[in-house]
């Protein structure tokens, strides 16, 4: 794999005068900032290099979490302003918190058949042909990961950039993605078809629809600019054509939006069954993200006034035992103190889904209080008379 190239960093491409921001010396030029919670919590799971971690002070407590686990890792914390950030970041939407990172390494399209073979599948790529908006990028990387792409193929050229805009709209999905930056898309495209793939186009005039185009086996999936589609190159270079049906008044779909309906029509073909899904569960398992410091304990139910257990049932002879809709604590596991008896509460246990790996323990819970039988009203006698 080898670096995407970045233009050198130039303080004078920042506006200056009275009033504007600073030139921001908090990214280097050979460093990538990543913005957003979710992002850069794929960042740690993925195990990136980090830097620095940039939060916007208002925006701390709600990002403990984050910051207790770069403190773990001794990455030193920065506070900056929210407008400053935006600058840096090149759009508002990150949350209060960015990530600055090594460099990110792109791959090749022979690393992508070789990922495709490693996981003994066949090969599954997807292709972007000159995309203009950041935000439909992202979201097709996020589809295409979801979906088990193997691999993305994109111009350097008349492309829109992977900014940080689009890394926060993949929602951190290009951290587990193999993204393949080529010069030549059409000659990119005559390799694969060399390797055996099918490179199927989308056009909304095409003869066949998605559902009638067989998607399986070695395959590459084209989705166009949102102007102007394909280009002629990149035409000439598919083997078919196909299209989505459109029912409504609106003759045609957003790029993201149409890129992901294929690709989730090629899932269903080459896995009508879904069971593709044990291999995935059993890949996020390994992943350093699903490990939780400590495994959720075992909750037991404590009869209260408000949710008593059941008598024995003297019909049949057996016991109907009152169940708990939620996991419930074993008091014998460790860690776990015992319950009062007369508590009248059930107390649940759970491990926090957004724990990063690495960082606190989840908090114990709260001590229930107890709570007291409502007294008797005094009854008031009338007085006694002459």
């Amino acid at each position: 794999m080898r670096p995407w190239p970045r233009e050198p960093f130039r303080d004078s491409a920042w506006p200056p005068g009275p009033g504007s921001l600073p030139a921001p010396d908090l990214l280097g030029p050979e460093e990538e900032l990543v913005a957003g919670r979710r992002p850069v919590e794929e960042v740690f799971a993925a195990g990136r290099t980090a830097h620095r971690l940039l939060v916007v002070p208002q925006r701390r407590a709600a990002l403990e979490q984050l910051v207790l686990h770069a403190t773990r890792l001794r990455i030193p914390i920065v506070e900056v302003e929210g407008g400053s950030l935006t600058a840096i970041a090149g759009f508002d939407g990150h949350q209060g918190v960015a990530l600055v990172v090594e460099p990110r390494r792109f791959a090749t399209p022979a690393d992508v058949l070789a990922r495709a073979a490693e996981r003994g599948e066949a090969p599954f790529v997807l292709v972007l042909d000159s995309l203009e908006d950041p935000q439909n990028v992202g979201t097709l990387l996020r589809s295409a990961e979801a979906a088990g792409v193997h691999g993305i193929l994109f111009p350097t050229r008349r492309q829109a950039p992977l900014s940080p805009a689009a890394v926060k709209a993949s929602a951190g999905a290009v951290e587990h993605l193999l993204l393949c930056p080529v010069d030549d898309l059409a000659g990119a495209l005559a390799d694969l078809r060399a390797n055996g793939l099918r490179v199927l186009g989308s056009e909304a005039d095409a003869p066949l629809t998605a559902r009638q185009t067989d998607l399986r086996g070695p395959l590459a999936i084209v989705v166009g600019s949102e102007g102007q589609g394909l280009g002629p190159a990149v035409r000439r270079r598919c083997d078919a054509f196909m299209r989505i049906p459109m029912r409504g008044a609106i003759g045609s779909l957003n790029a993201a939006v149409a890129g992901s309906v294929l690709l989730y029509e090629a899932v269903a073909q080459r896995d009508p069954e879904g069971r593709a899904a044990t291999a995935i569960v059993d890949r996020a398992a390994r992943s350093p993200r699903s490990a939780p410091d400590t495994e959720p304990a075992a909750i037991e139910p404590v009869p209260g006034p408000e949710s008593p257990a059941h008598e024995p049932d003297s019909d049949h002879g057996t016991e109907a035992t009152a169940t708990a809709a939620e996991p419930t604590v074993d008091a014998s596991a460790e860690g776990a103190g015992a319950l009062p008896a007369d508590a009248g509460l059930t107390t649940h246990v759970a491990a926090d889904p957004d724990l990063l790996p690495g960082g606190p323990a989840a908090e114990p819970p709260a001590k229930p209080k107890r709570t007291r039988a409502p007294r008797a009203p005094r009854s008031k006698e009338p007085p006694p008379s002459a």
